[in-house]
């Protein structure tokens, strides 16, 4: 008998999550130590340890693994768009922590329009977007400024996808309404 996919998709997440903050962690520390970033790249400003990956990364996935989990059990086969946009997700993380590692801001920046552009087109509000961006951004900036930067997309697509869609198709509804009645 198969094991039912709600089964492993929450422990999956969670242990992807450490496994991916220890992998990053160790890396780091065998390698002069455990960074600190500044925000805002100020260093007058606070510094964040990219130690907090230990607590973020596993919390992304529990907050992923029991939102995916949650849809799957009302629908089956939620889980393939499920892993769709977390590897979309993780693809465009990756992309804009190669671009800024290899000093391309240009490419960087083109990255990040179409990351805000991708998110009015697709639901990047949900938990495994959020997972496999940051997970795609950790090696190079911790978990945590990850976190703080997919706010901004996720914010686009809260307000796009919640509230202009539906009030576009609440408009439409009722324009469609409004002629059927005049023809009939």
């Amino acid at each position: 008998m198969a094991i039912p996919q709600s089964r492993w998709i929450l422990p999956g997440a969670v242990i992807a999550g450490m496994a991916a903050a220890l992998i990053h962690l160790g890396w780091e520390y065998s390698h002069g130590g455990i960074q600190r970033h500044h925000l805002l790249n100020d260093a007058s400003l606070p510094a964040i340890s990219n130690a907090w990956g230990l607590l973020v990364l596993p919390l992304l996935g529990v907050l992923a693994g029991w939102e995916v989990t949650r849809r799957t059990r009302t629908h089956a086969r939620a889980w393939w768009p499920a892993v769709a946009g977390f590897v979309g997700a993780l693809a465009a993380g990756i992309a804009l922590s190669v671009a800024f590692v290899t000093h391309g801001e240009p490419a960087a920046t083109q990255v990040m329009l179409g990351v805000l552009v991708a998110s009015v087109l697709f639901p990047a509000y949900r938990a495994e977007y959020l997972f496999g961006f940051v997970i795609g951004m950790t090696a190079v900036f911790g978990a945590i400024l990850p976190a703080l930067v997919a706010c901004v997309p996720m914010l686009i697509s809260t307000v796009s996808r919640l509230v202009l869609w539906r009030l576009v198709q609440y408009t439409l509804r009722r324009s469609t309404a409004a002629v059927a009645v005049r023809r009939g």
